[in-house]
């Protein structure tokens, strides 16, 4: 009796945990948290506040700092190795700020959603801004990058993640670029909207 009450309670166990709505971020250092605890970056804040909303979700934090896009793919398949209903895709940033050339960066994001939608997980695409100095046209381009891919893609789009957060001092750390842990907070708010309309 004793054995077949620990078999049930496993087969509870398992069959909640394939019900839930399994989140994956696949991303760079703003993703990861670089800079603040783990459970301070804005993913595990995602899954906090859906939670809290009565959203039974598994967020799995995919974040690499120094990641470009060109990574995407790889770490994708290795992801995948686990169910996956959703993906966050907040990759490009380092690219831009290496100044990669955009075709590339274009090809690689749309390789990493094409393979997702393939695996029939639902993507959602994350935007990203470069700074002023980069000059107008290279910006500009990359600004518009992600609207393309996403148009063409017909995906969900969050056009600026870091929107209330980039630029202002007391929700970033001290390199200008990576927010602390109130500025993940606002991120991570942002985010929650944005995935919750998109369960």
């Amino acid at each position: 009796m004793k054995m077949l009450s620990i078999l049930f309670l496993g087969l509870l166990i398992s069959g909640n945990a394939l019900s839930s709505t399994n989140i994956l971020f696949l991303g760079d250092s703003l993703t990861e948290g670089q800079g603040v605890d783990e459970n301070q970056a804005f993913p595990r804040l995602v899954e906090k506040y859906l939670r809290e909303k009565k959203h039974d979700v598994v967020v799995t934090n995919g974040g690499v700092s120094g990641s470009t896009s060109a990574s995407g793919v790889n770490r994708l398949k290795w992801h995948l190795k686990k169910k996956t209903d959703i993906m966050v895709l907040e990759l490009g940033a380092n690219d831009g700020l290496r100044g990669l050339k955009l075709t590339e960066t274009r090809k690689n994001l749309e390789e990493i959603i094409h393979l997702a939608k393939d695996k029939k997980v639902k993507v959602l695409l994350v935007g990203v801004l470069m700074p002023t100095n980069y000059g107008k046209k290279y910006t500009g381009e990359f600004e518009q990058m992600y609207k393309t891919i996403a148009a063409a893609e017909k995906v969900p789009f969050l056009p600026f993640i870091l929107n209330g957060v980039a630029t202002k001092t007391e929700l970033n750390q001290a390199d200008g670029m990576h927010p602390n842990p109130k500025g993940h907070e606002i991120i991570a708010r942002t985010v929650t909207a944005f995935v919750e309309k998109n369960l």
